[in-house]
């Protein structure tokens, strides 16, 4: 008796180059290789006076994110947790505008689903109370009615989908963020630069060996994968990661912090996958096949790379990475500030959830 195939084998070779290019049908890579590109046009925005109502001389009593779902909200929750400490205001994330907005808030209104009753109500709101609204959302529909010229109104310039927008969101929130806060400097063109860069090393056209989005594409295959993420705003970052998998990668993955990795470790994960492996006795014929082996891939932050290792020194099956973490190259990146480690990462997690998806043919 033979175990039937397991569902989502890879059929194509991450070496593949015209294999994983044919596969890609729905220009997937091409997608996840745009986040400098949506940073620079952002930018752009910024230069052309888009956020020149979002100043005033007096900062924000708070700032608000709302946000639904989706990369939206992931931005949210990254920006809290890399900025929320730093900043002159305290950064809010909610699904639904809070009761209290008035006119000493920012509110930024952010989705990909112009006709959302809650983002539609968080904008109608906004402007009713006086608050300094910006919409980053398609510029249609029920929400650029509700703006109706008293919001500023931020749409895509660039047509990427949902999965990949990520770096533009993060973009529009960094620039608000300088925008009410003018000792806050942001250089989100120079980001762009590093995002084009970690694009570039992740190109179908490298090898696993020097291809960091590749490399952590294989260690995932044939295997079940845990994200985990040392500290608040990497285990904002995995989370993301997870959903990326599973919508882009078609792989569940459940993302947890670093403890949660190291208390199972300690408590024998993947100990018994360890014993059938050694034992001389067991046959996949008689036996079934061995049970599928738990990877978990840790991000964190160059700073903290060193300790990260150290605490997870003598387990197996734990790959750590790091936004300086770049394969087999000869000059990996300097380490940049926090928000940058985590756009090259999620650039990074964002195509090796691609490569993961091509591979299947």
């Amino acid at each position: 008796m033979s175990a039937e195939p397991r569902a989502g084998a890879a059929t194509i070779d991450l070496d593949d180059v015209d294999g994983l290019l044919d596969a890609d049908r729905d220009g997937l890579l091409r997608a996840a290789s745009m986040a400098g590109a949506q940073m620079r046009s952002t930018a752009a925005a910024f230069d052309e006076g888009v956020f020149e109502p979002m100043r005033s001389d007096h900062p924000p009593r708070t700032v608000i994110w709302v946000a639904g779902s989706g990369t939206a909200a992931a931005a949210g929750a990254l920006l809290v947790a890399a900025l929320g400490a730093s900043t002159v205001a305290p950064i809010v994330t909610a699904s639904e505008v809070p009761p209290w907005v008035g006119a000493l808030d920012v509110l930024v209104v952010a989705g990909d689903d112009a006709a959302d009753p809650a983002l539609v109500t968080a904008v109608a709101t906004g402007v009713r109370r006086g608050a300094r609204v910006l919409v980053v959302a398609p510029e249609e529909g029920p929400l650029r009615d509700a703006a109706a010229g008293r919001a500023v109104l931020l749409g895509p310039r660039l047509p990427v989908p949902d999965d990949f927008s990520l770096a533009r969101y993060l973009a529009a929130g960094l620039l608000v963020l300088h925008a009410v806060d003018p000792g806050m400097q942001v250089d989100v063109a120079a980001l762009a630069d590093e995002l084009d860069a970690e694009a570039l090393r992740n190109s179908a056209g490298r090898d696993v060996f020097t291809n960091p989005a590749k490399a952590l594409a294989d260690r995932m295959a044939d295997a079940t994968v845990v994200v985990a993420g040392e500290g608040a705003p990497m285990l904002a970052l995995a989370r993301h990661v997870s959903a990326v998998l599973l919508r882009v990668g078609l792989r569940p993955v459940a993302s947890v912090g670093l403890a949660d990795v190291l208390v199972s470790l300690r408590g024998g994960l993947n100990r018994q996958t360890a014993d059938f492996e050694t034992s001389i006795f067991h046959d996949e014929e008689l036996d079934g096949p061995l049970p599928t082996r738990v990877r978990a891939i840790v991000l964190t932050a160059d700073q903290d790379r060193p300790t990260t290792l150290s605490r997870l020194s003598g387990y197996d099956d734990v790959t750590t990475t790091s936004a300086g973490d770049v394969g087999d190259t000869a000059a990996p990146p300097p380490s940049g500030r926090l928000e940058q480690q985590l756009a090259m990462l999620a650039v990074r997690l964002e195509m090796a959830a691609v490569y993961l998806r091509l591979v299947r043919g």
